[in-house]
């Protein structure tokens, strides 16, 4: 290879990763600001995989959190996400990568101070299609459970207290 070669490689690889991370914040961001239509258009070309259930389709994903998240009086599940330890691995082919990173969900509401309620791993998939990247898989684990009774709605929360 020569170094022109080397240097469009890098500069392609960087460009993915750049994309990829602020897919990463833009999901994020939504879901704090309790966006879940727009959380559902950045996953529209993806499934979701979250403890066993799966969703897809904008209409799939929006009901998906509609059903499993809980929001608050200002429109919000009043939580506030990290992202972390994100390892992005762009294929050869520079049309497909893959993605784990670690997650820390914060929450407080009246009469629940500011605190962790759950740590997890986000494992992500993408393609590049007409020059844009977009998810096309994300699975979400759960490493950690604490207090997640504002945040997850009833039938959810149960079986998350049975896998942590």
């Amino acid at each position: 290879m020569t170094d022109s070669t080397n240097q469009r490689d890098l500069v392609a690889r960087l460009d993915a990763e750049s994309a990829i991370h602020r897919l990463h914040a833009t999901y994020i961001h939504r879901l704090d600001n309790g966006d879940f239509k727009g959380v559902a258009e950045v996953l529209k070309h993806a499934v979701i995989h979250v403890l066993g259930n799966e969703a897809s389709t904008v209409e799939g994903l929006l009901a998906f959190f509609n059903a499993g998240l809980q929001v608050h009086g200002d429109g919000t599940p009043r939580t506030w996400h990290s992202i972390t330890n994100q390892l992005i691995d762009v294929d050869p082919s520079g049309e497909r990568a893959s993605s784990a990173s670690y997650y820390t969900v914060h929450q407080q509401v009246d009469d629940f101070p500011l605190q962790p309620i759950c740590t997890g791993k986000y494992l992500d998939q993408f393609e590049r299609s007409d020059g844009e990247w977009r998810f096309t898989r994300r699975e979400v684990t759960l490493r950690f459970a604490g207090g997640l009774q504002h945040h997850v709605k009833g039938a959810q929360r149960d079986a998350v207290a049975q896998t942590a």
